[in-house]
Formats: C-alpha cells, structure tokens, sequence
C-alpha cells in the first residue's frame, strides 16, 4: 500500500510503500495523535525506516493496497 504524507512548512510529501494495511496504519497514527506522542514512525517494503513528528503532519492519504505494476509479465 501506498503511504504519502504532507509535511508542515515542507514543500515536498513524504511517499513510500508499506506492507501494513490501511487499517494498521490509521490505527497506529490515530494512537499516536491520542496519546499525545511526539513521533510516529513507519516502515516501508524495503526495510527503511520513516520517524514523523506528529505537530508537524498536514496530512496522511492511504493510497490502495493492490499496486498496479507497469510492464511485461514474463
């Protein structure tokens, strides 16, 4: 699934691909915003790591969790 993430006071968004659902990921940021938490990280397929502060999100969109590949299929 696709994650972009809009940044305050960033002119560019934050996008990677992650292998959680959109539900986890709702989950995981709507927790971190209740409790307050300064960060909330995320990891994508690569096994990059991504720590956001959570003042500073503008934004959260959840693209779908099927991805369209571009090419032949051998």
């Amino acid at each position: 699934m696709e994650i972009r993430i809009g940044i305050i006071n960033t002119g560019r968004e934050l996008s990677f691909d992650t292998g959680a659902s959109a539900d986890e990921v709702r989950t995981q940021v709507a927790t971190a915003l209740e409790q307050n938490a300064t960060h909330v990280s995320f990891a994508d397929v690569k096994g990059n790591s991504y720590i956001v502060p959570t003042a500073n999100l503008a934004y959260i969109e959840l693209g779908s969790e099927e991805s369209r590949r571009v090419g032949f299929v051998a």
